[in-house]
């Protein structure tokens, strides 16, 4: 049973990836979680949120909480299939004029899915995403080739030790329950998959795609990230085809989420124009 199927038949795609709402305001809130993450990342923002909004989670398909016979190599190369399941789940739940918070690779699922489907999108706000990990010319994307082969070869020779090190890099600051459930989700992926999603989110190159996003974007970003530098958030604003705003958090890490979420909150209210 692949995802293809599960968006061809009612009441699946929401099953299938555990897709959770909460509240039930006139306007819907979809949180989407980043590469080893699963939706339980947004667990200190979704109390708050719920009191204005309608508020959607769900976890990707390669989340250790997803049926693991679910997640197709080929289908999620890039970032179309994930781009899909989204579509698909919001058909399902007759999500439209959705707010769209993404983090990470999600920040660039929702672009995708935006092109394809721009009516279903009234904003999209992303947290430290990238079109592009990689450094190039004239563009820092914050890792060379050759460090991303080391990952990789780290990931596929010991998994649960490339884990204990990651999660506290990528975390950014030394919160210890931030970095336990982290290291919690991320350690409970199944090892192939993890490698095949890493090959994939670090690989990608979506810088073309930016022009072609029309729905209003906001960018949030912590001041220091290991995985994203600060300048992809001012790239973007500059690429996107839409009037981009960009908050820079001051704060450190790939988790703001986790770690300063105070700060992400108040960003949130701004953009969603909430008074109080």
């Amino acid at each position: 049973m692949n995802m293809d199927a599960l968006c061809s038949h009612g009441g699946n795609v929401v099953t299938a990836l555990n897709a959770n709402v909460y509240g039930n305001g006139t306007r819907t809130v979809v949180l989407a979680h980043g590469f080893g993450a699963d939706q339980t990342v947004w667990h200190y923002l979704i109390p708050y949120l719920v009191c204005y909004f309608k508020v959607v989670v769900y976890d990707l398909v390669f989340s250790p909480n997803v049926n693991p016979k679910l997640y197709n190599q080929t289908k999620y190369s890039n970032f179309n299939g994930y781009a899909d399941d989204l579509l698909c789940l919001l058909d399902e739940l007759n999500v439209k004029n959705t707010l769209y918070v993404g983090h990470s690779m999600s920040a660039m699922i929702g672009c995708v899915a935006s092109i394809r489907r721009p009516e279903l999108f009234q904003q999209l706000v992303l947290i430290g995403g990238s079109p592009r990990y990689l450094n190039g010319k004239d563009y820092n994307g914050g890792f060379e080739r050759l460090q991303l082969s080391r990952v990789f070869k780290d990931m596929k020779t010991d998994f649960p030790n490339w884990v204990e090190r990651f999660a506290p890099i990528a975390v950014g600051l030394n919160r210890s329950a931030a970095i336990a459930q982290f290291e919690h989700s991320l350690g409970r992926m199944k090892p192939k998959i993890a490698l095949s999603v890493a090959k994939t989110v670090f690989l990608s190159d979506l810088r073309q795609i930016l022009p072609q996003v029309s729905v209003p974007t906001f960018i949030i970003q912590s001041e220091k990230d290991f995985v994203v530098p600060k300048s992809v958030a001012f790239f973007m604003k500059r690429k996107l085809g839409t009037p981009a705003g960009v908050n820079i958090l001051k704060t450190e890490g790939h988790f703001p989420q986790l770690t300063a979420y105070h700060m992400v909150l108040k960003a949130l209210k701004t953009v969603f124009h909430i008074n109080r």
